[in-house]
């Protein structure tokens, strides 16, 4: 049985973690984006090459986009969006003239992934991204005190909130304050306390029927483009899979999925299938998932979460936490079995360790990226190849 092909996300040039550490890892593609480019505007076949040129100079090939960023004007579908998705068809086109063919993108209004601690303490003594759903809604309800907050929490959520508040000191508010706002890897844009309440108002009365709508309306113009030139989209799941300050989300579920996979049925129109985000929550059966949606997945996130009553979860080990990892690892290798005998080119879906633990000598470091240093996501990635090796030598027969 084939392996998955091993990837690992790069910021470009001011990565701390540079791509020949990356090759040390073992990994063979590279997930990767124009990162200076974060204004809608289209890229230019000059600078795809030469970021594909510094990505081959060092042993690997640019295996995955992750992400064109959508601009804001399209999730609202105002009058000038249709301009910016002249420029993200014309990114697509010149991605396939550089032979580049998966394309992974998010729809989450306002917020890309969400984590109110950057450095939760471990009992190893390493650190791990946190989402404390009391902490999120004590700052949501406390300090940001947005209009008509009390909608979005029970009575029992607003007195713990609450109680938790009155503890925190102004270190605490302003730590988790810039962690939720002032912006992450990979997040467009950054905020204060005025310009996000304004960037929230901007989605005042919006459901998800019609956040839904404006990503079909997205699809139905780039996804025949997509199609024609040989693209891959996959659109990244919610993170974490549930509402935020009241926004709608929806890219959460198997319903979500099978929704949007619907509205446009073709090739070019699939998922990311990012089991930390879908394993937020405690109905989403991964596996399950993946046995309905193989066809049309294009990219997996490989990761796991521990889930807490409250809401709450921490990024665990890759094969620890909720969500049963090799199970998931096995289904996506049965799915690449199933193409193969199909016939399908694309056979092989890339993967890549996602968010890993900060370990080791990448503790204390000057500059990381959250959830992005080296030495925890070469643990993630060298277990996931465990689990795959153990699953073709067990599919072959070869004890």
């Amino acid at each position: 049985m084939r392996l998955m092909e091993e990837c690992f996300r790069w910021y470009g040039p001011d990565d701390p973690v540079p791509l020949a550490h990356i090759r040390q890892a073992g990994a063979t593609g590279i997930v990767s984006a124009l990162h200076q480019i974060y204004d809608g505007s289209p890229w230019s076949d000059d600078q795809i090459l030469a970021h594909k040129a510094l990505i081959e100079a060092a042993g690997m090939r640019w295996s995955v986009v992750e992400s064109i960023p959508v601009h804001n004007s399209i999730k609202l579908a105002t009058a000038d969006s249709a301009r910016y998705i002249g420029w993200y068809k014309d990114t697509l086109r010149a991605l396939a003239r550089a032979g580049i063919a998966t394309v992974c993108y998010n729809f989450m209004p306002v917020v890309d992934w969400t984590r109110t601690e950057l450095m939760q303490p471990l009992a190893n003594g390493g650190y791990a991204l946190r989402f404390d759903a009391v902490d999120f809604a004590a700052y949501d309800l406390f300090a940001l005190k947005r209009p008509h907050v009390e909608d979005s929490y029970s009575e029992e959520q607003i007195l713990a909130a609450r109680e938790r508040f009155g503890r925190m000191d102004p270190a605490k508010i302003d730590r988790i304050e810039r962690n939720l706002i002032a912006g992450l890897p990979a997040t467009e844009r950054q905020f204060n306390r005025a310009s996000f309440l304004a960037a929230l108002a901007e989605y005042d009365g919006m459901t998800a029927d019609h956040l839904h709508a404006n990503l079909a309306r997205f699809l139905k113009e780039i996804v025949p483009v997509a199609e024609e030139v040989g693209i891959r989209l996959c659109i990244h799941p919610d993170d974490p899979a549930f509402s935020l300050y009241g926004l709608p989300r929806i890219v959460s579920t198997a319903a979500d999925a099978r929704r949007i996979l619907a509205t446009v049925e073709s090739p070019a129109n699939g998922l990311t299938f990012c089991t930390g985000s879908f394993g937020t929550r405690a109905d989403n059966d991964l596996p399950a998932m993946i046995r309905e949606f193989g066809p049309r997945i294009h990219f997996a996130h490989l990761r796991n979460v521990q889930r807490e009553e409250d809401g709450s979860f921490y990024e665990a080990d890759h094969l620890g936490g909720s969500s049963d990892i090799p199970a998931v690892i096995l289904a996506l290798m049965q799915e690449q079995k199933r193409r193969l005998e199909e016939g399908r080119t694309d056979w092989q879906i890339p993967l890549r360790p996602d968010h890993g633990h900060l370990l080791a000598d990448d503790i204390g470091k000057e500059k990381i990226n959250p959830g992005y240093s080296l030495i925890g996501r070469l643990k993630g990635l060298a277990e996931i190849r465990g689990v795959m090796q153990g699953i073709a030598t067990a599919m072959t027969e070869r004890f």
